[in-house]
C-alpha cells in the first residue's frame, strides 16, 4: 500500500507562485509514473502533469511553460512549482501513484487563485 501526502495548496493573488510537494511512503516514486491533478467544483478530475520512472515529463496544454513537476528521490517526493498563476488554477490538486499494477492517491490539497 503507498501512501501520499500532498501539501502546500494555499490562497494566492493571480501571478504569484507555489510548490506543491507529495511524499509517498510505501513505494519509490523513482519507479514509478508519478501524476499531479486537479479538479475544480463541478468539473472532471484532470492531469497537470506527469513524471515517469525515467523523468520523462508531460504537462497539460493549460499549464504548459507556467508549471514544473520534479522529483527528489532520496526525498521520496515529486514536487509541482506552480508560477504565473491563474484564477482558472482554482482547484484541488491530487498526487497519483502509478506503476502498472496499482494506483494510489492522495487526498490533495487546495489551491485558490484570487483575482
Amino acid at each position: 500500500q503507498v501512501h501520499l501526502v500532498e501539501s502546500g495548496g494555499n490562497l494566492v493573488q493571480a501571478g504569484g507562485s507555489l510548490r506543491l510537494s507529495c511524499a509517498a511512503s510505501g513505494g519509490a516514486v523513482s519507479v514509478a509514473t508519478m501524476n499531479w491533478y486537479r479538479q475544480a467544483p463541478g468539473k472532471q478530475r484532470d492531469l497537470v502533469a506527469r513524471i515517469t520512472h525515467d523523468s520523462t515529463t508531460n504537462y497539460g496544454d493549460s499549464v504548459k511553460g507556467r508549471f514544473t513537476i520534479s522529483r527528489d528521490n532520496a526525498e521520496n517526493t515529486v514536487y509541482l512549482q506552480m508560477n504565473s498563476l491563474k484564477p482558472e488554477d482554482t482547484a484541488v490538486y491530487y498526487c497519483n501513484y502509478a506503476d502498472g499494477q496499482s494506483n494510489f492517491w492522495g487526498q490533495g490539497t487546495q489551491v485558490t487563485v484570487s483575482s
